[in-house]
């Protein structure tokens, strides 16, 4: 297992923790106003390999209490659950972040983590827009995590041409049922499709007139910046 960046201390990362975050390299989408891209499309070394990336962890233990795996798409590595499984034993708390579109290995990896959040980053019509070659394995990924007892969070990040009115109908019907669902603000930065650099975001009002209507999908749904 190899990493391609660390975050030593988030407050942001894991609901109501101090986490140390890593980075996985490569993902099997390309959506085009992803901010990670370079650790995407051509992650570069140096790399952090698994041990090292341990004993880093074990160093920072009194200031952090859990980890965050995220990428990149952490799923598409085979190594993951073992090293999941060091964390656990390493006393850490542990947070997975994951697309959704890999569910075997997703439920392979539920035993080793405390919390999940998968990203509903569209409709599932607009999937192959995002490089998805199976996006219909979002839906188990979801019924996997709502009929689960892993406490997870549904997040879409609101952006225009991908979240429009009729696909944020779509994503509530794929989340139905959900205790929790996060509509992000997109930020128009460092994209990876440099035509996103210039999207204007939805502005605060819009975005809490989405969340107002996505109530009805989700027991709790929450704005986040």
């Amino acid at each position: 297992m190899k990493f391609a960046g660390v975050r030593k201390t988030s407050l942001v990362d894991f609901p109501d923790r101090v986490a140390s975050v890593l980075f996985t390299p490569g993902c099997n989408l390309r959506c085009p106003y992803c901010h990670n891209w370079r650790i995407v499309v051509d992650p570069k070394p140096p790399f952090l390999n698994d041990e090292d990336a341990l004993n880093l962890l074990e160093e920072r233990k009194r200031f952090v209490d859990a980890v965050v795996v995220t990428g990149g798409e952490p799923t598409i590595h085979r190594e993951l659950p073992r090293f999941l499984k060091r964390l656990k034993e390493g006393g850490f708390l542990v947070k997975l972040d994951t697309n959704g579109l890999n569910p075997a290995a997703l439920e392979e990896c539920l035993p080793l983590v405390d919390f999940v959040a998968l990203d509903v980053k569209t409709s599932l019509r607009k999937y192959c827009s995002l490089g998805a070659r199976n996006p219909e394995n979002l839906n188990r990924s979801i019924e996997i995590l709502k009929t689960g007892k892993v406490e997870c969070e549904f997040r879409t990040t609101m952006v225009p041409g991908f979240v429009d009115k009729e696909d944020i109908t779509e994503i509530g019907e794929l989340v139905k049922g959900a205790k929790n669902l996060v509509l992000q603000q997109f930020v128009a930065d460092d994209t990876l499709d440099k035509a996103f650099n210039t999207v204007e975001p939805y502005s605060a009002l819009s975005i809490a007139s989405f969340a107002e209507s996505m109530k009805k999908y989700a027991e709790n749904v929450t704005l986040r910046s």
